[in-house]
Parts: C-alpha cells; sequence; structure tokens
C-alpha cells in the first residue's frame, strides 16, 4: 500500500544526500575502468536501499534514490534524451568561490524524449521501497534548464547546427524540448511514480542583477514567459493524480552559490503563471530576498520555505525558524506553507561540506520544527 498522501509535506526534503564512500569509490573505479557496469550498479543499489532505510528512520514521508546514480543533479538527465550527448568543456560553472568540473550537455540532433531514459530504471528500483508511510519522489530538472544550457556560448553553435537561428528555430527547440520532457514525465508516470519535482536554476539565474542587467526590460519579460511557458507545456495534460512540484535556487555546489537575489523580480510570472503544485524555495540566507514575492504565488499552490540550510553543518536555532515561518504567513496562509532545507545536501556528486551524520541532525531539525509549528 502506498502512503494516501503527496507532496508537499509539512517536513519535507529536495532530495539529494551526500554520498557514501564507497559509492563515491566505485564510480571512480567504473570511469577508470576497473570495474564494470554490473558491478558499479550492485553498489548503487545498496547505496540507496541503505539511504531509503535512513529516510524513513528520519520519519520522511518521501523517498528518492539521493541522486546516487548521477554525478549532476541536471546534466545526466539531459544526456539521457535523443539528440543531446556528454561533452567535456574547457571551463566549467563558475560558483562563488569554486569551479565545477567541466562537462555539459550539446546537441547532436534535434531533440526528443528516449523510451530507454536510463531515469525510468532508475525510478523503478525506487518505487519498490514504497509504503503506507512514505512515496517515491523523482527529480529531473526542468525544460527550461537544459535549454538555458544549450545557449551556453560553447554550446550554440550545435543549435544553429541542428535548428537554425531565428527565434522561430528557437520556438521549435523549445516546443521539443518540452516535448522530451512530457515524454520523460509519462514514462515515470507509468512506471508508478506519482511525484515529480522540476529542479530550476535559471530562476535563480534570473534573480541575479549581474545577468539580468545584459537585456532590455522587453527582452527579460519575454525570457521569463519563454521559459515558463516551455516549462507548463512539458507539465500540461498530465495525470490528475501526478504532483508536479518545483524547486528554485540559486546553486548549490560544495557548499558555495551560483546567483543572488530576491524573487521579486521572477514572481510575477513564477509564482503567477507556472503550473505547479508547489514550490520548493530558497531562504537560507540574506541572498535570498525577503518573503513579499511570495504575495504573487497564485490559487492553491503551495510553499515549501527553505529555510534550513545544507550548505553549512550548523544548527539553525528553532525559534528563529519559527518566527520566520510566522513572517512568510503574512503573504502565504500558513495550511499552504512546508519546510525543507533550502536545497539538496549533494546537488552534485562532490557534495556540500558537512558529514552525514550533521545531513541527518538537519533533517532532524526540519522535523521537529515542522512538528512544532503545523503538529504533524
Amino acid at each position: 500500500m502506498t502512503y494516501s498522501q503527496n507532496a508537499p509535506f509539512r517536513a519535507d526534503v529536495v532530495g539529494s544526500y551526500l554520498r557514501p564512500a564507497e559509492l563515491k569509490q566505485a564510480r571512480a573505479d567504473f570511469a577508470a575502468g576497473k570495474i564494470d557496469e554490473a558491478a558499479l550498479k550492485a553498489v548503487e543499489d545498496n547505496a540507496v536501499t541503505e539511504l531509503v532505510a535512513k529516510q524513513k528512520a528520519a520519519g520522511l514521508h518521501v523517498i528518492t534514490d539521493g541522486e546516487f546514480r548521477r554525478g549532476w543533479w541536471h546534466l545526466d538527465c539531459m544526456w539521457g534524451f535523443a539528440g543531446v550527448e556528454k561533452v567535456s568543456m574547457d571551463k566549467g560553472y563558475f560558483f562563488h568561490d569554486e569551479e565545477t568540473r567541466a562537462e555539459s550537455a550539446r546537441l547532436t540532433s534535434k531533440i526528443a524524449f528516449d523510451p530507454a531514459h536510463p531515469f525510468v530504471e532508475h525510478f523503478k528500483f525506487i518505487k519498490q521501497f514504497e509504503d503506507d508511510t512514505a512515496i517515491a519522489r523523482q527529480t529531473i530538472p526542468a525544460p527550461a534548464q537544459l535549454y538555458a544550457e544549450l545557449f551556453r556560448p560553447e554550446n550554440i553553435a550545435s543549435v544553429h547546427e541542428f535548428y537554425g537561428d531565428t527565434q522561430k528555430d528557437y520556438d521549435e527547440l523549445a516546443d521539443d524540448n518540452a516535448k522530451a520532457f512530457h515524454g520523460l514525465i509519462m514514462a515515470l508516470y507509468e512506471a508508478g511514480c506519482r511525484n515529480v519535482q522540476l529542479d530550476d536554476c535559471t530562476w535563480g539565474m534570473f534573480c541575479d542583477p549581474n545577468f539580468n542587467q545584459h537585456y532590455t526590460a522587453d527582452e527579460f519579460a519575454a525570457m521569463q514567459e519563454q521559459y515558463a511557458a516551455m516549462n507548463n507545456a512539458a507539465i500540461e495534460d498530465l495525470p490528475e493524480d501526478l504532483v508536479i512540484t518545483t524547486h528554485d535556487c540559486r546553486g548549490n555546489y560544495h557548499s558555495t552559490w551560483a546567483s543572488a537575489g530576491g524573487y521579486a523580480t521572477v514572481a510575477d510570472v513564477l509564482f503567477g503563471k507556472e503550473n505547479v503544485a508547489a514550490y520548493y524555495l530558497e531562504f537560507d540566507d540574506d541572498r535570498s530576498g525577503n518573503f513579499e514575492p511570495l504575495a504573487k504565488v497564485s490559487g492553491d499552490k503551495k510553499v515549501v520555505l527553505g529555510l534550513i540550510t545544507s550548505k553549512k553543518p550548523e544548527l539553525e536555532d528553532p525559534e528563529v525558524i519559527k518566527a520566520r515561518i510566522a513572517e512568510a504567513a503574512q503573504y502565504v496562509p500558513l495550511d499552504r506553507l512546508c519546510l525543507s532545507t533550502q536545497c539538496g545536501f549533494a546537488s552534485t556528486e562532490e557534495g556540500n561540506k558537512l558529514t552525514e551524520e550533521q545531513q541527518w541532525a538537519k533533517i532532524a531539525l526540519v522535523q521537529s520544527v515542522a512538528k512544532d509549528v503545523w503538529g504533524e
């Protein structure tokens, strides 16, 4: 029997967890040709099984595979589509204090869903652990994230090669991209998935003045509308019992960040027009701005407040967190609010700078504060 409730939960998580040492070693051995794919999968299966037990022991109502089978929160999914290949780059993504590994996704043809996308089998494995206390979630990048990846300067030539260089061509790419993601989401549904989370750093990028200052007001507005429409196209005409949520943050790599700025610049479009059930939002430090943009959250959509940081080991003061929840409730009713960490603990295989023990202490804090605030 599957748990009767669905996301978001009062005490929730974003989905990625610190990789255990044996998993990191197995991935390194596989990359070096020391073990084969079957041996790697055996280690992954064991690590995911142990992670599920820890999630349930922590009292969580949602289980994930921790993203243990990927190196990146986004790229591995992109590489699973037809027409997209893994490429090495000269430079990685630039974060506040670090540069990441240098990999990306580039076109080899027009984009399409591939029924052999590995995430479907990944989900089938986690699905078996559902019970009357927990539901399995699949995290994937938002369609807008792949679109943005393809428009990195190093990748744009492949867009021009397979689509062209006019706005009409870019619209065709956006349409194909949305259809590919829709195909993946439906394949996950058919595999038993009832909660898909779209992870999306494009809106965090849009929040940063260092990014949006390069565009006119009209260009910036049009870009937001395009990204929201692309995401919405991917999630339209889905079964009613499939809950689509989104996580919108400003980057999370080895405890560093990529962008800064409050949600005010994107609130009208992101909170008003994106057709998701809930937003998992980053509010763990001053970079995130205040809660006022939450007034733009439309309809009965819910907000999961990311008030507990996954970037640092120190535990937050529960009373401060409760006060911040009360402040947010001035803009979104308390019964439509939930609590989580601001992001996952390991958006990439490197992981953030804290121990597994500290990771679970953070989740315990989320649980205890949520119980005090909502009684559940």
